[in-house]
């Protein structure tokens, strides 16, 4: 089977024929072919600017587009650009369908590259097929704008909003996650964590489609209670159980660090060393290492016990199936805490009792929303800026992520890649 009809077979283009093909030695003398395109005898330029039929006016010197390689060789087009001279824009180069503009890699090729992207980083994918980083960080550009025109943002019910930390020195973007049974995905990525960051999704999003949202899930960031009030108030405010125990592990690290010190100073036995995890860690969870110390821990009267014994209890919490009687226990322990002269547990409990009413929300929706997978999705997104070592800029860093977590659509191929 000659190559011409394979190409004809995945890569048909209705005005352009394939002529000869020869093998040839690249820049790095990596092996190579290359294909002749010509214009379909009788067929006209199409123009650049107006995407009209136009007469030719002259031809550049060919260039080559590099396709997809085929077993393990690297194919190029090699084509001669025609200009035209259009009574509306004036001398242009004609538009042909494998390319845009002044891009030397077929659109094919970009899809291709974009593809492997979602599996390997982006560093991988320039070494693997002998390209640049750039050229991969374009084909995924290309896929992400292709793919976002073409996204409707239709039957949204439930949304996750959180803040991820993309690079050091405290630099975070805002993203909002759908978190419906039948679609999860990515939907908008901002950059901080400030009431504008989340604004700008709910006016993209616009009344209608806010006003038709059941649930929001959140943690206890101000600026995003406030927006979700502004925007989504029909919608059930969620807040989320792994931020609610968070607080509480942060105390908890709290006292014990702060005990630890004081019993250093008082010239006691080091006996909260090595004690972290016993306190933060679930009784199901520990080791068998780890049930001992704190069995051994269980036999004084310190701080951090008592902290973790707190959040033992807090955990009934979650159990009840009244939201009546959830919300009479949330009182009576954030009682109990106030009354325990644990500074950092007391704020937790005064932060509960101000979001008193969001945390009964959970009740509403029926247990079934949590942000479990927005954790997930943070993860994922922890794991794309890992693999790439780093993004130096916002842009880069968002685009990845829309690339992994937006299950972007595709166009339809003639042919996959694996």
């Amino acid at each position: 089977m000659q190559l011409k009809t394979i190409l004809n077979r995945v890569e048909k283009y209705k005005s352009f024929v394939y002529g000869k093909e020869r093998f040839v030695d690249g820049e790095d003398s990596r092996l190579a072919i290359e294909v002749d395109v010509a214009p379909r005898a009788g067929t006209r330029a199409i123009c650049s600017g107006c995407h009209q039929k136009r007469p030719g006016y002259d031809r550049l010197p060919p260039r080559r587009f590099e396709f997809v390689p085929l077993w393990q060789i690297a194919v190029f087009f090699v084509y001669s650009l025609r200009r035209v001279k259009c009574p509306e824009c004036g001398v242009k180069v004609e538009e042909v369908p494998w390319c845009r503009g002044k891009h030397a890699h077929t659109k094919t090729y970009q899809w291709f590259l974009a593809q492997w992207a979602k599996r390997l980083s982006w560093q991988e994918v320039a070494n693997v097929f002998h390209t640049s980083w750039q050229s991969v960080f374009k084909a995924v550009r290309r896929a992400v704008v292709w793919g976002l025109a073409r996204e409707p943002w239709q039957g949204i019910r439930s949304l996750g909003v959180e803040e991820i930390a993309w690079r050091k020195g405290h630099t975070y973007f805002t993203v909002v996650y759908q978190i419906d049974a039948e679609q999860k995905r990515l939907l908008w990525v901002a950059d901080g964590r400030e009431e504008a960051s989340l604004k700008e999704f709910f006016d993209l999003l616009g009344r209608e489609r806010s006003g038709k949202l059941d649930f929001v899930c959140s943690d206890m960031c101000p600026a995003y209670l406030n927006v979700i009030a502004d925007s989504a108030k029909q919608a059930v405010h969620v807040l989320d159980r792994y931020h609610v125990m968070a607080n509480m592990n942060k105390a908890i690290d709290q006292v014990r660090a702060a005990e630890a010190r004081q019993l250093k100073a008082d010239g006691y036995e080091p006996i909260l060393k090595h004690s972290r995890w016993c306190l933060l860690k679930r009784p199901e969870n520990l080791t068998s290492a780890q049930t001992v110390k704190m069995q051994e821990l269980l036999k004084y009267n310190l701080k951090a016990v008592r902290a973790h014994l707190h959040r033992e209890d807090f955990q009934r919490f979650w159990e009840y199936k009244s939201a009546a009687w959830a919300g009479k226990f949330l009182d009576e322990w954030c009682i109990r805490v106030m009354r325990s002269k644990l500074e950092p547990m007391k704020k937790v409990a005064l932060s509960l009792r101000n979001h008193r009413d969001l945390l009964l929300n959970w009740f509403k929706a029926d247990k079934a929303i949590s942000a479990g997978t927005v954790e997930g999705f943070n993860n994922k997104a922890k794991l794309t800026f890992k693999k790439a070592y780093g993004f130096r800029s916002p842009n880069a860093a968002k685009t990845a992520l829309f690339h992994t977590l937006s299950k972007l659509s595709e166009p339809e191929f003639t042919h996959e890649f694996w």
